[in-house]
């Protein structure tokens, strides 16, 4: 067994789509119409274009809405994307605009740093596991 698809929930999909791939540097997999004004609409890593798909999925439950707020209020992330250099994205990402709320960590072997996507979620960053 293994992880094939994970999602995040996202306010805007058009908005999430330049964010997640213009900004963070995925690349689109999967763009299909779903109903009237929704899509299946996922990214991938460019290191592993076969690798775990994440779906930019809308966040219309009104269940979404009550979670996500919990966990940006707790400083909660949502995922946690691993880099090779957690400062020097978090430099690259402050450049292009983002927002942190939390700088570089070292915690033992690994930096985190998290921010928020501006689609209503706070995302992690960690170093990869060697």
């Amino acid at each position: 067994m293994k992880i094939h698809l994970t999602s995040v929930f996202v306010d805007d999909q058009a908005k999430a789509e330049r964010f997640y791939t213009e900004i963070l540097g995925f690349v689109k997999k999967h763009d299909v119409p779903v109903g009237e004004k929704d899509r299946w609409l996922t990214v991938v890593s460019p290191e592993e274009p076969d690798g775990t798909e994440l779906l930019l999925e809308p966040a219309g439950h009104p269940a979404v809405k009550t979670f996500r707020d919990a966990l940006v209020e707790e400083g909660i992330p949502l995922a946690q994307f691993a880099v090779d250099d957690v400062k020097a994205e978090y430099q690259r990402l402050r450049g292009l605009g983002v927002r942190f709320t939390q700088e570089p960590l070292e915690m033992g072997p690994v930096t985190t740093a998290v921010f928020d996507d501006g689609c209503g979620n706070l995302i992690q960053i960690a170093t990869k596991p060697q």
